[in-house]
């Protein structure tokens, strides 16, 4: 039974106990009242008719005459005359007349008031006894009427005393339902901070859990930042605070092998020609200099277009991917006209070749950087700041204008969103859920998402896809019972439409609403915390369970993180390559791990390639892994 619940019913119960026990006390002093006043009458009667009768003659018919009329008067229930041995000499009874009160009332109330007596003289003798009862009649009528005004006033003052109950209670309950939202709140490890309440009491709870919830955000702070120290320190340039080579190509390697819409996008190398002769020419520290000064005009390029990643390749070259960017002339002319602006800055002459070329999922990543090593070549030898922009085979392109995109996309969509099953195994090889990534039936063929999802969120009709998507998630976990975890864009979050249909179907379909799992881009939680915070409330309270994919080394910087009630996330692969022979991505591994099991987020890996990287991963506290080298046997669980 909840707080409020027992507080009404004690407040119920108290003005019960006053109102039956100050009625009682009521009647009962009442009735007490009455019984002495009746038998004070019947004493004085008694008397009185007593000493009429005594002072006339004795004669039976005159005193009969005399009882007949005292009776008659309508007061009385009886009137008897005994004589000195206890005979009866004369009597006059008549019956209780109370129509208009309950008969339980009376029952209840019954009086017990003995009657009057008193002697009768015959001069110096005593003639006879007399006894008087008086009729109770009106004696019921005066206290069923007073009991039944003390009721009405009890009842008006219980319906006061409930309304300012009730004010007190609603006045209680606010703050009190503030308390219970934080202690839920700290439950499923959100870690928020509440106004204090008036109450004292409450006051000092509210106290209490908002210490322990700013302790546990300056400790997640600190774990933060430790985190990304040891991330610039293992993995950033410390001249240009870029990548290093081999996590730059990692991020490569993931793109290529992605089933998301960055499986596709630009790849670019920029060469600082001559870089020891600039050396000698301008001394160490002013190189170093025009570095760090060409690696922030890469960054703020990247940022320009999307979350891309820059990275220093060699001492003279540097690489940046943009994920979903496609029009390589629209980009080469801005960045040459950057490094052109950068060049024009030098005191000596600096010449900055770049070259630029379409990535896509599928392709091998050394042939990939050998193609930009020859065209990056090609580049120098067109004198300063050359530029070199190499085509991609008209083979790989499915369809050219947007016209015909648009059109492929909304006939696939009309045939049916086909889903493939990638398990998320836990350390015991049990099924946690399936990846269902989405394959869409175009030009004959079932192609991967990283071939459509680009043109899909370029044609705005992301929030369709995944529609189309949960659907097939529901008919699928209806059919084989077992978990999944759905992929939504950044740009459904947005769409007003797509989040009341999402929780619509949810809630058509609340009993597998446990089985879903919902995954959104780790650049969500930076760029739309908001938004996401209300996806992630809502879907929870609905059963489902809200996390991020593709997490990288950015996890510590989410803002609120512990405030946006996240179930688990996904580590991207990146990280987890050759983790098991590299000691410092392991270091950073068990960071995270650690920081988001704080939080009561579950941790996975993605893009294992084998059972000993999957066993290291284990090893460092992670919750799941999935990956290429994962596979699930039936009948496991």
């Amino acid at each position: 039974m909840s707080l409020i619940k027992q507080l009404w019913l004690t407040i119920a119960v108290l003005l019960l106990l006053a109102f039956v026990g100050s009625l009682l006390i009521g009647v009962t002093s009442s009735r007490h009242y009455i019984e002495q006043e009746v038998q004070i009458k019947n004493n004085d009667n008694a008397n009185a008719l007593a000493l009429s009768m005594s002072q006339i003659e004795k004669d039976p018919v005159i005193l009969e005459l005399l009882l007949a009329a005292q009776f008659d008067t309508g007061h009385y229930r009886r009137i008897a005359l005994y004589d000195p041995q206890g005979e009866i000499i004369d009597e006059r009874t008549a019956g209780e007349h109370i129509d208009d009160v309950p008969g339980w009332f009376v029952n209840l109330v019954r009086f017990e008031v003995p009657p009057g007596r008193a002697v009768v003289q015959d001069g110096w003798q005593q003639y006879g006894t007399l006894e008087l009862a008086s009729q109770h009649s009106f004696a019921y009528r005066s206290l069923w009427r007073s009991t039944l005004e003390l009721a009405g006033w009890f009842a008006i003052a219980g319906a006061i005393s409930l309304l300012l109950a009730a004010w007190i209670v609603r006045t209680i309950r606010r703050p009190l339902r503030d308390v219970v939202s934080q202690a839920q709140a700290i439950g499923q490890r959100r870690f928020m901070v509440a106004n204090e309440p008036r109450t004292r009491e409450l006051r000092e709870v509210v106290q209490a859990m908002n210490q322990l919830s700013q302790a546990v955000r300056q400790m997640l702070g600190e774990e933060s930042d430790k985190l990304d120290q040891l991330r610039r320190r293992m993995q950033h340039d410390p001249v240009t605070d870029t990548l290093t080579r081999a996590p730059f190509l990692n991020q490569l390697q993931a793109h290529l092998k992605s089933e998301k819409d960055d499986a596709s996008g630009a790849l670019i190398m920029v060469r600082v020609a001559r870089l020891a002769e600039l050396n000698q020419q301008l001394g160490h520290a002013a190189t170093d200099a025009l570095l760090a000064q060409l690696a922030r005009r890469l960054k703020q390029l990247a940022r320009s277009h999307g979350h891309g990643t820059v990275g220093r390749l060699n001492g003279s070259d540097f690489g940046m991917i943009l994920p979903r960017h496609h029009d390589l002339q629209e980009l080469g002319k801005t960045l040459q006209q950057h490094l052109e602006c950068l060049s024009a800055e030098q005191s000596v002459d600096t010449s900055l070749a770049s070259a630029l070329r379409q990535y896509s999922q599928g392709e091998s990543q050394a042939e990939l950087l050998a193609s930009l090593d020859g065209a990056l070549a090609a580049a120098e030898t067109r004198g300063l700041n050359g530029q070199e922009i190499v085509d991609q085979p008209a083979s790989s392109v499915l369809y050219t204008r947007h016209d015909e995109w648009r059109q492929a996309l909304a006939e696939a969509l009309a045939q049916g969103v086909f889903l493939a099953h990638y398990p998320v195994l836990d350390a015991h090889g049990r099924l946690i859920h399936f990846e269902v990534p989405s394959r869409l039936r175009l030009k004959g063929e079932w192609r991967p998402a990283g071939v459509f999802l680009p043109w899909v969120s370029r044609l705005a009709m992301a929030p369709t896809l995944d529609l189309a998507v949960v659907s097939a998630a529901l008919a699928d976990v209806e059919s084989s019972g077992k978990a999944v975890a759905v992929n939504l864009s950044a740009e459904s979050l947005v769409d007003g439409h797509f989040v009341g249909e999402l929780l619509s179907r949810i809630q058509a379909h609340q009993g597998i609403a446990d089985k879903l799992w919902f995954e959104l881009p780790q650049s969500v939680a930076l760029q739309q915390p908001q938004a996401l915070r209300t996806l992630c409330h809502a879907l929870l309270g609905l059963g489902c369970k809200v996390g991020l994919e593709h997490v990288g080394t950015q996890f510590g910087k989410i803002e609120g993180l512990q405030d946006l009630g996240l179930s688990f996330m996904k580590i991207e692969a990146a990280l987890s390559q050759e983790v098991e022979s590299r000691s410092d991505q392991q270091s950073l591994l068990r960071g995270m791990a650690t920081l988001a099991h704080s939080l009561g987020i579950l941790t996975f890996a993605e893009g294992v390639e084998n059972q000993d990287a999957a066993k290291v991963l284990f090893e460092l506290g992670l919750d799941g892994v999935t990956g290429p080298g994962i596979r699930h046997r039936e009948g496991d669980t």
